[in-house]
C-alpha cells in the first residue's frame, strides 16, 4: 500500500487546495478508516480561518493553518477535548490587536486546545522605560499564518501526517522559522506533536517556546486533578500561595474568581521523558501530556475557574522557560540561543484516556516518576522563578 501525499497550501506558487474532502477511495486499495477534510471559515470573525480537520479511528483533531498551525478542538469519540472560551473562534489574525498598548490584545483570539506561544517571546507582556510595548503577551506565532502544509497519508494503517510551515520574520529583527509535523493515527488514543525552530538569519537568535495546552469541561469540573511528578514547585504569586493547598485539585466554576499559577520543575525518567495528568474521577476520563524535560525544562500550571460563560479552563503549559517577561527569564538563563542556521526540536504528544483502567495505568507511570524523589513545594514565590 502506498502513501499518498498532497500539497494543501504553499504560498509560493499559489498553491491553495481547498475545499476538498480525502477519504479512503482516493488512495487505491485503501480500507483504512480515515478522513481529511479542508475548509475556508466565512463570517464574523472567524472569516478567512482555514479548518483542516484530520479524522483517523476514533480520533479526530482539528488544526488551524491560518492560526500558527495551533490545534482548536480534538475529539476522542463524542468526547470533545478544549474549552469554552468567550471568544467565539477561531478568530482570523486580523482581528487581534497583538500591539495593542496595554500588551494583552493576545487575549482577543484565545480559544485553542493546544496554542503554541512564541518565538521571541512566550510570556508577560514587558514595556521599556518610557512604558511602550516591548513584548506582547506570549508573542506572535499564534497568530501567523503557515506558509506551507503538506498532507501525507498511510493507505494501510490510515496514519495521517500533516507538516506546516510558519514564518515570524521581521526586517532586520529575528528571523525564525517553525516547521510543525502532527500525527494521527488508528493506533494512537490521541495525536503526537514534531516542532522545529530554525534560526534563518546569519546572526544568532534567542527564542522560548511554550505549549499552552488548555481543558474546560468535561475533563474539568468540581473535584477533577492534576498528577504531576513533582521536583519542586513554587506559586508565582502571592494569590497563587494562598490557594497552595489545593494546588493540584479543582473547584467548579466560581464566578469572580481570579487566576492562580504554579510553576514546576518535574521529574522524568532517564532519557527526559516525563508525564502531566489531568483527570476527572467523576466522569472516569482524563488526558495526559508527553514531553522531554531536556526539550522543555519549566512546567506552568495555570488555574483559571472563573464562571463557564466567563472561560473555565485550566492550562497545562511545558515550556523552555516560564512564562515571565522576556528579560526577567533571559537573566536568568532560560531563552534558547540558536547560531546561524541553527535549529532545534520540541516534541509534545497529547494521549486521551477514556475509562478507569487507563486513568489507572496513567497514575502508575507517573508515581513511578515520583519515585525519583520527595517534592519540594514553597511556600511562597520564589526569587528567580518569578518575576
Amino acid at each position: 500500500m502506498v502513501t499518498k501525499r498532497w500539497t494543501l497550501l504553499d504560498t509560493s506558487d499559489d498553491t491553495y487546495a481547498g475545499p476538498l474532502d480525502i477519504v479512503p477511495a482516493d488512495i487505491e486499495g485503501s480500507t483504512a478508516d480515515f478522513r481529511v477534510s479542508l475548509r475556508t471559515l466565512r463570517g464574523g470573525l472567524r472569516d478567512g480561518v482555514d479548518v483542516l480537520l484530520v479524522e483517523s479511528g476514533e480520533v479526530r483533531v482539528a488544526l488551524l493553518p491560518t492560526r500558527g498551525m495551533g490545534v482548536w478542538k480534538a475529539w476522542h469519540g463524542e468526547v470533545e477535548l478544549g474549552w469554552r472560551s468567550p471568544v467565539r473562534g477561531p478568530v482570523h489574525p486580523k482581528f487581534v490587536p497583538l500591539r495593542d498598548p496595554s500588551g494583552l490584545g493576545w487575549l482577543d483570539g484565545f480559544d485553542e486546545l493546544i496554542v503554541r506561544c512564541g518565538l521571541e517571546s512566550n510570556g508577560a507582556p514587558e514595556f521599556d522605560e518610557a512604558g511602550r510595548l516591548v513584548y506582547p503577551l506570549h508573542g506572535r506565532i499564534a497568530n501567523l499564518p503557515a506558509r506551507r502544509v503538506e498532507l501525507s497519508v498511510d493507505g494501510e494503517s490510515g496514519e495521517v501526517t500533516v507538516t506546516g510551515v510558519v514564518d515570524e520574520v521581521r526586517f532586520l529583527f529575528q528571523k525564525l522559522r517553525l516547521t510543525t509535523t502532527v500525527v494521527v493515527s488508528p493506533e494512537r488514543c490521541g495525536f503526537a506533536i514534531e516542532d522545529r525552530v530554525e534560526n534563518l538569519s546569519a546572526d544568532p537568535a534567542g527564542m522560548q517556546l511554550l505549549y499552552h495546552c488548555n481543558f474546560g469541561p468535561p475533563l474539568l469540573s468540581d473535584g477533577s486533578q492534576v498528577v504531576l511528578p513533582v521536583a519542586e514547585m513554587t506559586p508565582r504569586d502571592d494569590h497563587a500561595a494562598t490557594g497552595l493547598t489545593a494546588w493540584d485539585t479543582y473547584a467548579g466554576p466560581s464566578p469572580g474568581e481570579s487566576e492562580q499559577v504554579y510553576f514546576f520543575d518535574l521529574h522524568a525518567d532517564p532519557d527526559g521523558h516525563t508525564q502531566a495528568l489531568l483527570e476527572n474521577n467523576e466522569a472516569a476520563i482524563g488526558a495526559s501530556l508527553h514531553f522531554n524535560t531536556r526539550q522543555l525544562p519549566c512546567f506552568s500550571l495555570w488555574k483559571n475557574t472563573q464562571a463557564v460563560v466567563d472561560g473555565y479552563v485550566t492550562g497545562l503549559e511545558p515550556g523552555t522557560n516560564y512564562p515571565n517577561p522576556r528579560s526577567h527569564e533571559d537573566a536568568h538563563g532560560r531563552v534558547v540561543e540558536l547560531a546561524p542556521g541553527e535549529s532545534r526540536g520540541f516534541s509534545l504528544a497529547l494521549e486521551f484516556h477514556p475509562d478507569e483502567a487507563a486513568l489507572v495505568a496513567a497514575r502508575a507511570a507517573i508515581a513511578k516518576l515520583q519515585a525519583g524523589g520527595k517534592p519540594q513545594i514553597h511556600p511562597a514565590p520564589v526569587p528567580g522563578w518569578t518575576a
